[in-house]
């Protein structure tokens, strides 16, 4: 039965991302079709392009040649526009296309430039300098064009295209040296409309294939790894934290204690740690007590394969919300299968980042399962038997807005802005740097490289914010409607597994003895 639910999560997976990737290219194919109505062309941005030789000239194009297809094409493939005008004041503009052939004999024996790369972002380009001294005759005069524009101020060259090897042209009209030529290219096709239908077409029956797959292999996999009941409120749930026996120590934030033996101060902070409200997710991380100095190195190296099933699984993760949003909104429940499959993502993600990167605390490789097991990090939510059928149109996208915004500022990367010289309106910008939460990640692990120690208040600061996130998740996960709380639960359990351990009912002292009674003076008489 596992391996059958596995078998159809994987190609439900498969086929799901498929046609989620055909229904992307056809809403991108059907933008740009309604892009070109009425005649428009897609425009690339308009540039200056300037040489001191006599003509700009395109690169060989090689693959579209006269000797590989020799034919016209058996459809219409599109048409291009080049937009030319002249920077040179008083001088016009010429701009052609004609077949490589002849327009290398025309240049022959010239001085001319051939643009071998060209960039935009920024703008940016790259020639081939072709010697000569031989001057050219006009090109308006010459016959092999097949397509040509000429004169002052802005012209349009529109040309469909055609199966050949072909050369676009640009030069003064009176081909002097000295090319100075703002340009701008387009390009249309109709065969963007049936490109698009045939693609929504497609990822629609992929997906009418992958989903209900998708489905049934997560239900499957969540009755086999269905979640224990809720335990009390405050109990702690998970194993007992390494080197303490289970049933005699609870940890609060780190410190330990132990019920018969806990002092008036100890049980009163356990205490009120117990009275706190707590989440109903659960994220423990249990610090090894000795780690390698230098495997954390290694291990994001090391937990490839688990990144690459993740992958796929947080695809099913994400189509598994959607349709649970679905379930809310008109039952207001989130299947329980499916619940726990989620939650079998959510603990495998928690397993191989507290391994490999936002925690470091444990040398222990992650299984490959969805399943609670003895892993000393675990992730665990407590099923609702009814989610709000209103809070689920807002709370992932708005109520969560705050949560989003701080998690986003502590675990995003710096951002560099800046603008091309030549083009003040344009500006860029990209993300560099580490967040603050990967600067403390590599700050413990490079203590621990040199001392060879964890640093504990670092290591409970990151599973307070890693706690955070995980609460955060669940929530815009539709997994809870309980609002996450703005702190940071710090230490390796949650405030909902520390329980304080109550003493044992103090056994009343037992009075003292009473003496004896002296016996009476024996009566003579009495034999």
């Amino acid at each position: 039965m596992k391996a059958r639910s596995i078998t159809m999560l994987i190609v439900g997976i498969l086929f799901s991302m498929l046609g989620v990737g055909l229904l992307f290219g056809g809403i991108a194919a059907s933008w740009v079709n309604a892009l070109q109505n009425d005649g428009g062309y897609l425009t690339s941005p308009r540039e200056r392009f300037a040489v001191d030789s006599s003509a700009i000239v395109s690169a060989r194009a090689d693959g579209i040649r006269d000797d590989t297809y020799p034919g016209p094409l058996p459809f219409d493939v599109g048409s291009i526009r080049i937009a030319a005008e002249s920077a040179n004041p008083g001088k016009n503009v010429f701009v052609g296309i004609g077949p490589r052939q002849d327009v290398d004999r025309y240049l022959s024996g010239a001085n001319y430039s051939e643009l071998r790369e060209v960039s935009f972002r920024p703008f940016r380009t790259e020639y081939r300098e072709v010697q000569g001294t031989t001057p050219l005759s006009a090109p308006a005069a010459q016959t092999f064009w097949v397509a040509s524009a000429a004169g002052s101020g802005q012209r349009n060259l529109d040309w469909k295209i055609a199966a050949g090897d072909w050369s676009v042209v640009v030069m003064n009209a009176d081909a002097s040296p000295g090319v100075s030529t703002d340009l701008q290219g387009g390009f249309r096709s109709e065969l963007f409309g049936p490109i698009a239908a045939g693609l929504l077409a497609a990822g629609a029956i992929m997906l009418v294939l992958g989903v209900p797959l998708l489905i049934f292999g997560a239900h499957g996999l969540g009755r086999h790894g269905a979640q224990p009941a809720a335990p009390a409120p405050g109990a702690y749930s998970g194993p007992a934290p390494y080197g303490v026996p289970q049933g005699r120590t609870n940890q609060v934030m780190g410190e330990q204690f132990t019920g018969n033996q806990a002092t008036g101060n100890q049980l009163t902070d356990v205490q009120a740690a117990a009275e706190a409200r707590p989440y109903p997710a659960r994220l423990r991380g249990e610090l090894d007590p000795v780690l390698s100095r230098g495997m954390w190195l290694v291990k994001w190296f090391l937990a490839i394969p688990h990144f690459v099933v993740l992958f796929f699984l947080w695809f099913a993760f994400v189509v598994v919300t959607i349709i649970a949003w679905f379930a809310i909104l008109f039952t207001a429940r989130f299947p329980r299968f499916l619940f726990n499959f989620n939650v079998g993502v959510l603990r495998w993600s928690w397993r191989v980042s507290f391994y490999a990167y936002s925690a470091l605390g444990t040398d222990r490789y992650p299984p490959f399962t969805l399943a609670k097991t003895d892993y000393p990090a675990d992730f665990e939510v407590d099923y609702p038997e009814r989610l709000s059928r209103g809070l689920v149109l807002v709370k992932s996208w708005l109520l969560a807005l705050p949560h989003l915004i701080i998690i986003g500022a502590l675990t995003g990367a710096s951002t560099v802005r800046w603008s091309d010289p030549r083009n003040p309106g344009i500006r860029y910008e990209t993300a560099t740097g580490v967040s603050l939460f990967g600067f403390l990640v590599l700050v413990a692990a490079v203590i621990l490289l040199f001392s060879g120690r964890y640093q504990r208040p670092l290591f409970n600061l990151l599973m307070g914010f890693n706690r955070w996130i995980y609460r955060v998740i669940t929530y815009v996960a539709l997994m809870r409607d309980e609002y996450p709380p703005f702190r940071l639960d710090q230490g390796p359990l949650d405030i909902g597994e520390l329980a304080p351990v109550p003493p044992e009912s103090p056994v009343p002292p037992e009075s003292p003895a009473t003496p004896e009674s002296p016996l009476p003076p024996s009566d003579p008489t009495t034999p």
